[in-house]
């Protein structure tokens, strides 16, 4: 059906505002929405590859006929009384037809080459342990193989997605403890998280020949546990794990103690973004003395990284940065003890070498300097930690660090379906800096890779939300589905959308809500006080956006109870010894006042503009970070403001989403059958049966960050986030769904151009 009455009026799906979909969406869910034939209830469907049509709520045995075919028919005609008669209503020659919207409809990739099944190998191998692990059923095809009994001298697996890499690690590990009887304790394996060290450990026990005792013995672990141990070793007292800042929240308030030696207020300032700089800065190692800032902002964050080094290290501190630079300056310092280590691991294993920073790559090429037997596992294609100081460079260079290094390539990905390797194949390929490689799928799928076209952000996550639940009630599982976005702030419509079903879903732990995310609290509660003029936490928040201490809200409190009057107004009493300051707070409670009874979209378009909020975010400093940006968070909030009709009725719906965040954190951990939610860097490392990619557009995916840079001429960012790009794409086992918003936040939008390679499209029938 292509019709329905709202409120007793007629609705064509073809002459409306496509903006108003889900609006007419959330009337369905309400029930308001009704057959124009039969009177009964009827929803409004936004899917991914079906169009949009009204349905009835209950199946019936007779479809009713489309309203179209009832407006045109001559018993459903216009009638009026005259004189006792009915005559037809008359209808003007000159009458416009109403503009019918366009839908654009989902389409499948379309250039795959034809799938060629990979013939049956040749499970004779030479090598008898490995003939025996072939056997027991640890299977490995020859590249793999190769890959394990290559032990002696430098080694670079380049592992793509879904090539086997854990299982290449660890059968090399078993393979040289039980066949070439290497010590185990000569042995040092090297993951970036505990989880994978775990598993490394849980897969090696089921290899034949292998004990518990010689598993042990191994030296596994993360970096930074690893070369803590060592540094604990030869100083215990410095290294003492009491003195480590090992809460994210003990960093932020010994640099928030440094910024107020400076005058850096932390309300106006990026505290958190500061110590991600810092960070990368120590990861690269670049002493406080040696930074060269490339901006305002980054010359307030190196007055604080010298001051922070100083107070941790008068108070005697460190973070866990310092635990990889502390071990590189004992190595450094003491050749003695750098030899002890070189003579002990002659044998070197690093998991995810694309991923290594400046100084973990110094470390290792330390140790393994005089037996040179170093194995380094990784894919530059998925190299996407640059914020973190990681660097494609390192993997791309390893034959110039480490002379006469073999180079083996693991090309069969055992993952995901041909169609949509090939189709991330297609992406990858237009990077520059990469080592050349074609990734074979081992099984051709049932779909193509399919390119949907939402209106905006809110209908992107109805169409996701909806495919879910068709194929749920096929038989997929809730643990079956990711949807992956580029930044947190991404995923503020589908986490609305979810929150307001009944499917289970899950998100990161330290994800924070949207509505808490800074600049939008602030905002936030320039509207909470056009509702309530005495909200001390409202008018906490704004003080920063409006210039003003903190310390200030106690005199703001002082005067309100000796001149009777409510917080918001008391604004006008503060003095700050400049005039165009105070004459701003004067203006400030007019503006809040004057927006209590407009809609939140405008309410919050006039603060911006009336209050000049756009220099505080800018002020802030975050604006040409990475990640996140504080003008984008402003953007999201009017595109969500913008479903309701009154201040009050938004700010009840954050305040529900707030408290749905803190609940979904507190089941994510336990909930494993449940639809995840995730930013593509989290993602990493993991499959789904089904994965949508939401946000595919150009200042999305890329981001806007690596459009200015590539601007600017620099290209690596770009390439970083074509391999984010991949990353998402790879993920996918068996379905592969990326969504392409006309909007985004609320402007027309660009697809991204990492998909031009596969916009070769054809319409789904």
């Amino acid at each position: 059906m292509k019709t329905t009455m709202l409120h007793n009026k007629m609705i064509h799906l073809d002459r409306i505002d496509r903006e108003t979909f889900q609006s007419i969406y959330e009337n369905g869910k309400k029930g308001l929405l009704v057959c124009p034939e039969c009177g009964e209830k009827v929803r409004f469907y936004i899917g991914i590859e079906k169009e949009p049509h009204f349905y009835h709520i209950m199946d019936k045995d007779t479809k009713c006929r489309d309203s179209t075919m009832i407006e045109s028919s001559p018993s459903h005609e216009e009638y009026s009384e005259f004189n006792g008669f009915r005559m037809p209503v008359s209808r003007t020659i000159t009458s416009v037809k109403e503009s019918e919207i366009t839908y654009k409809n989902a389409q499948a990739v379309k250039n795959i080459p034809p799938f060629t099944p990979i013939k049956q190998l040749d499970t004779t191998y030479s090598n008898k342990y490995i003939q025996d692990l072939w056997d027991s059923g640890i299977m490995l095809d020859f590249a793999q193989s190769d890959a394990v009994s290559c032990i002696d001298g430098p080694l670079l697996v380049l592992a793509g997605a879904g090539s086997g890499k854990t299982r290449v690690l660890t059968t090399r590990t078993a393979y040289m403890i039980c066949e070439r009887k290497i010590d185990p304790k000569s042995i040092m394996l090297v993951t970036f998280t505990a989880k994978a060290a775990a598993e490394m450990k849980k897969r090696l026990i089921m290899y034949p020949q292998m004990g518990q005792k010689s598993i042990q013995q191994i030296v596994t672990g993360t970096f930074h546990s690893i070369f803590y141990r060592i540094l604990v070793f030869h100083n215990p007292e410095k290294w003492a794990s009491h003195k480590l800042l090992s809460k994210g929240w003990q960093r932020e308030q010994l640099i928030k103690q440094v910024g107020r030696s400076l005058n850096i207020d932390e309300k106006e300032f990026a505290i958190d973004l500061a110590l991600q700089q810092i960070s990368y800065w120590k990861n690269s190692l670049i002493p406080p003395l040696k930074v060269k800032p490339e901006s305002a902002w980054e010359e307030r964050v190196a007055l604080l990284y010298e001051q922070y080094e100083q107070l941790k290290d008068n108070e005697g501190y460190f973070d866990f940065d310092d635990m990889l630079v502390g071990c590189y300056i004992l190595f450094q310092n003491e050749p003695s003890v750098l030899k002890k280590y070189q003579d002990r691991f002659q044998y070197l294993l690093i998991d995810e070498f694309q991923d290594i920073n400046k100084v973990q790559y110094e470390l290792m090429k330390m140790i393994s300097a005089k037996s040179r037997n170093i194995c380094a596992v990784g894919d530059d294609d998925q190299s996407i930690y640059a914020f973190r100081g990681s660097d494609p460079k390192y993997l791309l260079d390893f034959e110039k660090d480490f002379p006469g290094a073999n180079i083996m390539k693991l090309n069969q990905n055992y993952r995901s379906a041909h169609e949509i390797v090939s189709t991330a194949n297609q992406v990858i390929v237009q990077n520059k800096l990469r080592h050349s490689k074609k990734m074979n799928a081992q099984f051709s799928g049932e779909k193509l890779p399919i390119l949907f076209y939402p209106y905006d952000e809110e209908e992107e996550a109805t169409s996701i939300v909806t495919d879910i639940q068709e194929k749920i009630a096929l038989g997929f599982e809730p643990q079956n589905f990711a949807i992956l976005f580029r930044t947190n702030s991404g995923s503020r419509a589908v986490f609305e959308r979810l929150a307001n079903s009944s499917l289970p879903f899950k998100i990161e732990q330290d994800a924070e809500s949207f509505y808490d995310r800074f600049i939008v609290k602030s905002m936030l509660s320039f509207l909470q006080l056009s509702i309530n003029e005495e909200d001390q936490n409202a008018i906490k928040n704004i003080l920063p956006a409006l210039f003003v201490k903190q310390t200030a809200m106690k005199d703001l409190i002082a005067e309100s109870i000796l001149k009777d009057c409510s917080l918001l107004e008391c604004l006008k009493y503060i003095k700050t010894g400049f005039s165009f300051q105070e004459q701003k707070l004067r203006k400030v409670i007019p503006v809040i006042r004057s927006i209590s009874k407009l809609s939140p979209q405008t309410a919050i378009t006039n603060i911006e503009k009336e209050l000049g909020y756009q220099d505080f975010i800018k002020k802030r400093g975050n604006e040409g970070n990475k990640m996140e940006r504080g003008s984008d968070d402003l953007k999201d909030l009017k595109v969500a403001a913008k479903n309701f009709t009154t201040i009050q009725e938004f700010l009840d719906h954050v305040e529900h989403m707030r408290a749905m965040n803190n609940e979904i954190k507190q089941m994510s951990k336990k909930n494993q059958h449940a639809i995840t939610l995730s930013t593509i860097h989290r993602a990493k490392g993991l499959e789904y049966k089904v994965v949508y990619i939401i946000g595919a557009n150009e200042g999305t995916l890329p981001h806007e960050y690596a459009l200015e840079s590539y601007r600017n001429g620099d290209y690596s960012p770009m390439e970083e986030e074509r391999r984010l790009m991949y990353v998402a794409m790879t993920r996918a086992m068996e379905y592969l769904y990326i969504s392409i918003p006309e909007k985004n936040r609320g402007k027309k939008s660009n697809p991204s151009r990492f998909l031009t390679p596969i916009t070769n499209i054809h319409r789904i029938k």
